[in-house]
């Protein structure tokens, strides 16, 4: 089974408000590198995504250990969390609180049976270099889309 590192990231400007995540795969020192654009969503809804984006890219069942800054993330998987709210037909809780997201950890949960996953936690902003990258992508989206629409930073006044 082949081993690859997956390292995501999700950033909103806003939340909810427009969203990026980046992620970047390792297999054997090469690196694929994914990122993406939501208009309207929330930064968890960003961090999931980054995970789904690259569980998704694996062309069939590996070995991944996959690092995220999102506490969110890894600790459904690594406490559980997510086998009871399936459990609970996508709802928290006995009182069957609404499960925000439920969409994306049902795909969660299905790539992980593709897949032997290994959630690690590193903490953002620090000194993990890749996803240290995936935030640059995260926020490089957001940052592109702006410009694109004539909403960004650096766009420059008429000078007419």
């Amino acid at each position: 089974m082949k081993e690859v590192e997956i390292y995501t990231d999700g950033a909103c400007s806003g939340n909810p408000g427009k969203g990026g995540w980046g992620t970047i795969l390792v297999y054997r020192g090469n690196e694929k590198i994914i990122s993406g654009y939501e208009e309207e969503t929330t930064n968890n809804r960003m961090e999931l995504t980054a995970a789904i984006e690259g569980l998704k890219a694996l062309k069939q069942p590996c070995r991944v250990k996959l690092y995220s800054d999102s506490a969110y993330l890894v600790d459904a998987l690594q406490k559980g969390w997510i086998w009871g709210w399936k459990r609970n037909g996508w709802a928290r809780g006995k009182g069957k609180e609404e499960l925000k997201n439920a969409d994306l950890w049902q795909e969660i949960e299905r790539l992980v049976h593709l897949h032997t996953v290994e959630w690690v936690k590193v903490k953002g902003h620090s000194d993990n270099e890749l996803n240290n990258r995936c935030d640059k992508l995260a926020t490089g989206e957001i940052s592109a889309r702006a410009k694109m629409n004539g909403n960004g930073p650096t766009q420059k006044a008429d000078e007419t």
